[in-house]
């Protein structure tokens, strides 16, 4: 594993970004709460992360460890990455260009505006918004943030792995929604083998599935309910040797089943998530994840930047 990547330096953007993010709660429920078997889970919330997902970490990972010119910075995003980097960037007084697919929620791009970034819409994928973002910063000079292949992303992400671990320290196995890799990646470069990463992807988009059966990072379909925050072409080449090492075969759910997690958080637990974030739930509800006796099982709710539920 790079140095770069390592644990030691982890939890050193860890002290640099603790004033700067939330220590998001751990939920423990019953799966018979929502339609399941007798067995319980923790939910890690990170859905109550600033800005609405884990993405806020790597964002301010960068901020805080890169010079950043006067023309910015600048972000291609399925949202939550653009998100995150237009908070941080509100907060640390930094002008922000963010780059986002037509495919994008309009409750991820209302925020984006929200906080002040300029919001273009670059294309009809992710990998159509990266194309225009690149463009822009070669004319602009603005620093790029990539949303997860880039050092200073997996170290703020894998300052989560840290805090669950310091919540948990008991865990046996952790569930973790995949799109480009940057937490999954974060998260294993944080706990080198200590607890079984199990990676669960949308099958409309399984980039780690076809990276693990190709021995590389390989253009996959960039399609389903999640595709706003799980459909990048391919997954990272800074965490897929970390994915190949650490992290167990991804497990494909369908949209159906993302759809039926997100239902049942939200009536079981009262906790809003995204198509993305209740990814890693749809694995355990639907039955494709079932855990061995003994076995401490924590879910990540990774995002919750939807406007599925609405109020009067």
């Amino acid at each position: 594993m790079p140095i770069a990547l390592s644990a030691e330096r982890i939890a050193e953007i860890e002290g640099l970004i603790r004033p700067h993010i939330r220590r998001t709660p751990v939920m423990c429920v019953d799966m018979q709460d929502f339609g399941g078997a007798a067995l319980k889970v923790d939910l890690k919330l990170e859905c109550l992360q600033h800005s609405g997902s884990f993405k806020a970490r790597g964002a301010f990972s960068h901020l805080l460890t890169r010079q950043v010119p006067e023309a910015g910075i600048v972000a291609a995003s399925g949202g939550n990455h653009g998100a995150a980097v237009a908070y941080a960037a509100s907060r640390l007084g930094v002008p922000a260009t963010i780059f986002v697919p037509s495919v994008t929620s309009p409750a991820k791009a209302e925020k984006i505006r929200a906080y002040g970034a300029n919001l273009v819409i670059g294309g009809e994928r992710y990998a159509d918004a990266l194309a225009a973002s690149e463009t822009h910063e070669r004319a602009s000079g603005a620093l790029a943030i990539h949303a997860y292949d880039q050092v200073e992303t997996l170290l703020g992400q894998g300052t989560l792995g840290k805090e669950i671990e310091e919540d948990m320290p008991d865990i046996t196995t952790l569930l973790v929604a995949v799109g480009g890799g940057g937490l999954v990646g974060g998260i294993a470069a944080w706990f080198r083998g200590r607890v079984k990463i199990v990676a669960v992807e949308s099958d409309g988009a399984p980039t780690l599935y076809e990276a693990f059966r190709a021995g590389k990072p390989m253009d996959a379909p960039a399609g389903g309910i999640a595709a706003d925050s799980l459909a990048p072409k391919r997954v990272g080449e800074l965490m897929f040797p970390l994915a190949q090492q650490f992290v167990q075969p991804p497990i494909l759910v369908t949209d159906d089943e993302i759809r039926a997690a997100q239902k049942a958080l939200w009536e079981g637990a009262r906790v809003v998530a995204e198509p993305g974030g209740a990814a890693a739930f749809a694995a355990v509800l639907s039955g494709k994840y079932v855990p061995v006796l003994n076995e401490r099982v924590c879910v990540l709710v990774c995002g919750a930047n939807t406007a599925a539920v609405k109020f009067d």
